[in-house]
This record gives structure tokens, sequence and C-alpha cells, in this order.
């Protein structure tokens, strides 16, 4: 059994609290200043969200931006390499390893990688644009939309050292995380004068999201475990839709968070998205999305958008990780007749404020429930008046 190798000058004790078991993390040390070379300039970009939630397409959206540099989920590796642990005692290593990458302080993999290892050892590296695009790879110009079959017998040989080169020849650093569960644990990232970040909160309705979790079962089997606090125990079947309650909570915890007394340092810097609002409108949502962040649309990429959003069907299950040419509207209604009544209004029980909060309409009968001409997402700030929508403006955040 491989164990995490401690080669870091300072070290976090890490209190698992279902075996009280003492684990050791290795974090680097915080830098008294920028790092040189345009740090300073660079802006960070947090994509919050959860699983089946449409995140990897609008992980895709900043990926293939040639200003971005961009990692899906890293602290997949946290979770992997200790998963007798539960999300909250978690979090803080997740956020340690999520501030080290914003760095482009690669030396954070110390503590999850054995001593060799390649470009290929990051989780889901190939849907990296940047890994793929020198100086990383040569398998694809830099300013040219990237493929993930075509990079990675290209490039997955290639030393990782050079992640740490790739990053800081970007002006964006981008990392989507679905692994933190409150805004809170973030408040050091956003105060933190070495970083320029920003939050894009993506969510998407609960009853897609079962629908989508149903569909991948096996591959979400561990992150489920953590998720309920099983001390290592996987999660195939979860009839009592634990782990979705525990999802929609969360997601109100962290809107809520935004939206009711958010801390100054707040302000500017989150950004509620929901999935329904992209693909019904896709390029006014982008073009939104790239302008909180600093981004713009370019026109190769604006017919990339057009492509992978206006394909022919819903895509298959061997596609479900994947960010293939879909009929996106039609994956986002797939739902409404996919699941049974019964496992529809269990959900809406369970994800109620989350419904309410987010500007889901609940069904009250199958025959609703089928009626693809009954629009069940709300116009923004209709759903709940304790909610504002406003932290999603427009405006370009603060510095």
């Amino acid at each position: 059994m491989w164990l995490p190798r401690i080669s870091s000058t300072t070290v976090t004790a890490l209190l698992l609290a279902q075996t009280g078991l003492l684990l050791f993390l290795v974090s680097r040390p915080r830098p008294t200043s920028p790092a040189a070379g345009g740090q300073e300039e660079r802006v960070h970009v947090l994509v919050l969200s959860s699983w089946r939630s449409g995140s990897s397409f609008v992980g895709q959206l900043f990926s293939q931006h040639p200003d971005v540099f961009y990692l899906m989920e890293p602290a997949w590796h946290v979770w992997s390499t200790l998963p007798q642990g539960s999300a909250p005692a978690l979090h803080m290593a997740v956020r340690d390893l999520v501030r080290s990458v914003f760095l482009c302080d690669m030396d954070v993999f110390d503590a999850y990688l054995p001593l060799r290892r390649n470009l290929s050892d990051l989780f889901q590296w190939a849907v990296s644009r940047a890994l793929c695009s020198p100086p990383a790879c040569s398998a694809f110009p830099r300013g040219a939309i990237s493929s993930e079959a075509v990079c990675k017998p290209l490039c997955a040989r290639r030393p990782f050292g050079l992640a740490r080169e790739a990053c800081r020849s970007y002006s964006h650093v981008v990392l989507k995380e679905v692994r933190f569960f409150n805004l809170q644990v973030l408040y050091p990232l956003l105060s933190d004068p070495a970083l320029n970040l920003r939050v894009v909160h993506l969510v998407r309705d609960p009853r897609a999201v079962l629908r989508s979790r149903e569909r991948t079962a096996k591959a979400l089997a561990r992150d489920n475990g953590i998720v309920l606090g099983t001390n290592g125990t996987w999660v195939l079947a979860d009839p009592g839709l634990r782990v979705v309650r525990e999802v929609c909570r969360s997601h109100v915890r962290i809107a809520e968070a935004a939206a009711r007394k958010p801390p100054p340092f707040l302000r500017g810097r989150y950004r509620l998205v929901r999935f329904e609002d992209l693909v019904r409108a896709p390029l006014p949502e982008i073009r939104a999305l790239y302008a909180f962040a600093g981004l713009s649309l370019t026109p190769q990429l604006e017919a990339w958008v057009h492509n992978i959003t206006h394909g022919p069907g819903p895509g298959g299950r061997r596609e479900a990780f994947l960010t293939t040419s879909r009929d996106a509207l039609n994956v986002s209604q797939a739902w409404r007749h996919a699941l049974p009544f019964a496992k529809i209004r269990r959900v809406q029980e369970l994800c109620a404020g989350a419904l309410q909060l987010l500007g889901y309409r609940p069904v009250f009968s199958e025959q609703e429930q089928r009626d693809l001409a009954l629009d069940l997402v709300l116009p923004r700030g209709g759903a709940s008046s304790s909610f504002s929508w406003a932290s999603s403006s427009d405006a370009h955040p603060g510095p």
C-alpha cells in the first residue's frame, strides 16, 4: 500500500473524525509576496459545483480558452489517498492543495503522488488544453481547441514538472472542484493577498442531478462514502438519497452565505450560475461568465460552443464524464422522461429548500412532469424573496 510521502517544511495535522487516526498532510509555506512574472495580475477562478451538475462542460468552457490553465478536480488526489476521512475533515487539506495549485506550486502533489511521475499521473489531465499544448506538450498549438483522445497518447509521458511551467505561462488559472461543501472554508483563499480569486458556483436542478447520478453510480461509490462519512466504506446504492440531500444542503449553505450579509472580500467575487440557463442561451450566458472572469469569447470558441451544445442527442453512458457534442437542452430535460414520479416527489421533499432558493419549480403530478411545455426553471430572482441574484451581476470584480 502506497502512503503519502512527507517532504515539505510545513506539516498539517489532520484528525479524521471518523477513525481518530492522526494523519499528516503536507502543505507548502505561504509566500510572503506574489511570485515574479506577473503573478500579481493573474486571475484565479474556482468552479465550485457538485457531481453530475454540468461541471465538466463548464470546466471545458474555461479549459479551451487560450488564456487559461485549467485542472479538473485536483483534490481528487486528496480524497483518493484518504478515503477514510469525511468531507468536513478533509476540507482543510483540499483547500491547501487548491491554494498551492492556484499559485502553480505543484510540489503540493508530493503528498499524494509517487516520486517518479508524469503529467498523466494527474487526475483527468488530458481534458486540460494547457497540458496538451506548449510548453507542456506539442499535441496542439497553444490557441487550438484540444481533444482528449488525441492528447493522451502524445503527452502522457511528458515530465510532471512541465505542469508548473505551463501554469506560470497563463494569465488565468481555473480549477473545477466538487469537494467543498460550504463557502466559509474558502474565506482564507478569498482574503489571501497572493490570490485574485473569483468563485463560479454552478448548480443544477436536483432532479436532473439524481438522474445523472443513477447512470454513473459505480464511479461515484467512493466519493459517496466520504460525503456520508462511512469511514472508508464505499456506497454504491443510496436508496434513501442521502447523498443528493447533502448536495442540496451544501448548495443552499453556499448560496445563502453569498447572499445574506456576505463578508466584504466576497463582493464581486461570487457568481451563481444555473446549468439550465447555460444550455438555454449558451452564448450570452458564456459571455457573461467570461466577463466575470476577465476573459473574452473568441470567434473560434463561439463556434466550438455552438457545436458541443447542438449535437444529435443526449449522449450515451460511455460519454457520461466526457464533454462531447450533444443536444444540451435535451440533456437538461431528460430526467422528466427517465425518472418515476415517486422518486421525483422524494427528491423534491429532500431538496425543497434548494428548489425554492435556486429557482426550480416542483411538479405535483406525473402529468406535470411529462409536460415539457411547463417550464420548471423560474426567472432569476423569482424563486425566493430571501435570495438575491445581485452577486451574479455582470459587473467585473475588483482586484
